[in-house]
């Protein structure tokens, strides 16, 4: 029977709804793995080999430590304590190592200080006490910690506090805490203001954005890194605005990024455009054009790509040959840029390549150059996490304190250090000279 014309838009109507349900559940190639459903995901796939040593593999085991601070002897024996029968004299001793955490207490200590009248200065001075910022009762110790709790690893708030209440048996508010970490920021925004510096005199500068908010409003978590130092910076704009702010001058360096069109705006030397970005664009084009054209084109390009790839990891190979292969990259990316097609996909992606020609392959030419941005992304995971547990900030005062210490505790991870021993020892410097020692270099790690 014939369907009359408001059947037939009804009809129409339930089947574009279901077809958008299922596109707006169904996650894409670039759908972060975060914000995939568990049922979702594929079952990963089985294991190629069993997990744990193999076979005769030499045993490991913790080391033993190297100093013992205490030493329990304990009596003998007058009775089994299975099944309670007597027992002799004991025939063998063994000894046993057991390491624990020591119940802690708070330290309080009375600082009894000479006063002296200065008749230069007419008033009353004294040595200064190092232990503590002036006119405070919180200790370096404690802010340095609570602050590389919050900020460098991602405890919330209340959750510090519940180390400090239960763990460390120390009762302070949440206000009380938050204006300790404010104090600690503008101490040390002259080490967040000196790895701004370094970040932008690298050779090799990768940079990404995340969203942030401050006070229920939208802004950008901006990040500049390099193998030993990270700069963070939450601004309202995501765009050249923010980045004008960053880039006072041209930079000189290989500036490492995705495909974002503001970074277009950052006077540079050279750039690197991140290869897994086009890879994950062309995996989720392939899904949604399954046109004869767009194949082809997404086949092309993606061996062009893999190939790129592949020549960048042959420190192997001779001068000569390297230069060669490296110049028929380029042919090949030449000849694929003069493709003409009616593809709107490849019209796009073409657009697009035209655009970023020359950020393509120039990890080829510099060795200290990756091809993705993976390092940026990893930088600025950690923000992430932070913003699903904390909730991000209240305020812009507080979006400032959450940049500067988050660039601190985060460049000291890369370069090995540790974070209390270092802001501790720094901070007493300060109160000592009224300045804050240079940033030190420590060891370089890419943690």
């Amino acid at each position: 029977m014939a369907l009359g014309p408001e059947a037939v838009i009804f009809v129409m109507l339930e089947l574009s709804t279901r077809l958008a349900e299922q596109q707006k559940d169904s996650p894409s190639p670039s759908t972060p793995s975060g914000m995939v459903a568990p049922y979702q995901k594929p079952a990963a796939p089985k294991r190629r080999k069993k997990p744990g040593a193999k076979l005769g593999h030499p045993g490991r085991r913790r080391q033993a430590p190297l100093e013992i601070t205490h030493r329990h002897k304990h009596p003998p024996l007058k009775r089994c304590p299975q099944c309670g029968s007597a027992v002799g004299a004991p025939t063998e001793r063994r000894f046993r190592l057991i390491e624990e955490i020591p119940e802690t207490v708070p330290e309080v200590t009375e600082h009894n200080i000479p006063r002296h009248w200065c008749p230069k200065c007419k008033k009353l001075v004294e040595p200064p006490v190092a232990d503590a910022m002036p006119s405070a009762t919180f200790g370096h110790r404690l802010v340095a910690l609570t602050a590389w709790l919050h900020y460098g690893v991602g405890v919330t708030i209340s959750q510090v506090l519940a180390v400090l209440r239960h763990h460390l048996h120390f009762k302070v508010s949440q206000g009380g805490l938050v204006r300790a970490w404010q104090g600690l920021a503008a101490i040390l925004f002259a080490w967040y203001i000196e790895i701004g510096t370094q970040v932008k005199a690298s050779g090799v500068l990768h940079a990404d954005e995340t969203g942030w908010r401050v006070s229920g409003r939208t802004h950008w978590l901006w990040c500049f890194t390099t193998r030993k130092a990270t700069y963070y910076m939450i601004d309202r704009s995501r765009g050249s605005p923010a980045l004008s702010k960053f880039f006072t001058a041209a930079f000189d360096g290989v500036l490492v990024t995705d495909f974002w069109a503001a970074y277009n705006a950052v006077v540079c030397a050279s750039r690197q455009a991140c290869l897994p970005h086009l890879f994950r664009e062309l995996d989720k084009t392939d899904e949604a054009d399954r046109s004869a054209p767009w194949a082809r084109f997404s086949k092309k390009l993606k061996r062009l790509l893999r190939d790129a790839v592949r020549l960048g990891k042959r420190d192997d190979l001779p001068q000569e040959r390297y230069a060669s292969r490296r110049s028929r990259l380029g042919k090949r990316l030449g000849a694929l840029l003069d493709t003409q097609s009616d593809n709107k996909n490849v019209k796009r992606l073409l657009k697009r390549l035209r655009r970023y020609r020359d950020a393509l392959f120039t990890f080829l030419d510099h060795p200290d150059v990756p091809s993705d941005n993976n390092h940026a992304e990893r930088e600025i995971r950690p923000a992430v996490v932070m913003r699903k547990n904390s909730l991000c900030n209240r305020s812009q005062n507080g979006a400032n304190v959450q940049a500067i210490l988050m660039s601190v505790y985060r460049t000291l991870k890369l370069r090995g250090l540790d974070p209390l021993e270092t802001i501790v020892s720094a901070l007493k410097d300060y109160v000592r000279t009224d300045s804050l020692p240079p940033l030190p270099d420590g060891n370089t790690s890419v943690g």
